[in-house]
């Protein structure tokens, strides 16, 4: 039973520690291409329009928006998804488990949300990105510790990746909360029509996912009109596939995700890093981090998240409201609470999305994201092979 329970998780670990390298491939390969003979090509084809379907009943995007608007609101399914099991019958389940991540992933959304404000109290327009450093990225940090092996506990590992799962949920409720347009009271009619439907399904029963696909897709489409952004689409539906918890093989959660999961980790996330990650780094000199935006970035990731993690779950142990976790050493916790600050693909989601209608802030966003996810990386690697036992 108790490997039943697992096997989706471990399932999922392997699979983003594997995806991280992935990822990093196709953030150097940004770089590389936006700043080589073909940088030209590569910034007018994420800005090109691509039509689906017909003038008058289709969908006008540009690339880079397919990217982020749909491409993203199928990985928001996956990870809501996630989410969902893991409260339902995972690490999260139950309030004991529960505890110690939700209070870290507070902290580390908190300080670092701090650190920015801090830097960019001055200016209204660019403290709009306060969220951007708040975020962590699965994939890469799992991706490092997976470099270390047996070295690191199971405990650890499981510890990053519920702060993670908690860290996307609070990006989903600040997405929906601050970072939506105006509201078009018709097309949010539309989407509850369609979250009623959702739900009868689910109540009815239904195992078959395409009836929740088609709604879905109508879903996508209203919340895209509405002004609320798109991706929440994606949590929405995610949130009415039924899940049987007595009998995993039964479960349409679990088939799902379990089958979508190699197309959002290798296809979805290097697709969204390869799209965001280019930045031309002609005339890049170290004041150009002292920018406010990249500047309250980088402390925010580097900094910031550290800090709000390892304190507040620092302070919950030592008041005896959450456990530290098993075979686990303070130093170690802390090199993982370094990790956290590996921001990457969530922070550069919610960076197009805070500067969306002042994108000459986005090489600053770029720039940020990537030094603090670099210094954390390289800081919580070689901490923790300092730390952690052979």
């Amino acid at each position: 039973m108790i490997q039943q329970i697992t096997k989706p998780f471990k399932y999922f670990f392997k699979l983003e520690a594997a995806s991280g390298l992935i990822l990093l491939f196709a953030a150097i390969l940004a770089l590389m291409i936006s700043n080589g003979n073909y940088s030209d090509l590569y910034f007018s084809t994420l800005e090109k329009y691509i039509t689906l379907g017909t003038k008058e009943f289709g969908l006008k995007l540009s690339v880079l928006h397919w990217i982020n608007d749909v491409l993203m609101a199928i990985f928001f399914f996956f990870v809501s998804l996630e989410i969902k099991r893991e409260f339902l019958q995972g690490e999260l389940s139950t309030p004991k488990q529960a505890l110690l991540p939700i209070i870290g992933a507070v902290g580390g959304m908190a300080i670092p949300a701090l650190f920015y404000i801090v830097v960019n109290y001055s200016d209204s327009t660019t403290l709009n990105g306060w969220a951007i450093p708040s975020a962590t990225d699965i994939a890469f940090s799992l991706g490092v510790l997976s470099l270390l092996g047996k070295r690191v506990p199971v405990s650890l590992k499981v510890f990053l990746t519920a702060l993670a799962i908690i860290d996307d949920l609070g990006a989903i409720v600040i997405i929906a909360f601050f970072y939506s347009g105006n509201i078009e009271i018709k097309y949010l009619i539309l989407m509850l029509v369609s979250v009623i439907v959702l739900i009868s399904l689910n109540k009815f029963k239904i195992k078959n996912f395409l009836p929740y696909l088609i709604v879905g897709i109508f879903l996508w489409d209203f919340t895209h009109q509405s002004g609320i952004h798109a991706t929440i689409a994606g949590v929405i539906l995610a949130l009415t596939i039924p899940h049987n918890i007595k009998n995993n093989k039964q479960s349409l959660l679990l088939k799902v995700e379990h089958n979508l999961s190699p197309y959002v980790a290798f296809g979805i996330m290097p697709v969204f890093a390869f799209a965001n990650a280019g930045v031309s780094l002609e005339g890049l000199t170290f004041s150009s981090l002292l920018a406010p935006v990249p500047l309250g970035i980088v402390l925010g990731l580097f900094f910031g998240k550290q800090i709000g993690v390892f304190v507040l779950s620092y302070i919950s142990v030592k008041l005896k409201i959450a456990d530290k976790p098993n075979n686990s050493t303070w130093p170690a916790f802390y090199a993982v609470s370094i990790l956290t600050g590996i921001g990457f693909t969530m922070s550069l989601f919610v960076g197009n999305l805070a500067f969306a209608n002042n994108m000459e802030y986005m090489d600053g966003v770029k720039i940020g994201v990537l030094t603090g996810s670099l210094l954390s990386t390289l800081f919580g690697y070689f901490l923790l092979l300092a730390f952690s036992k052979k």
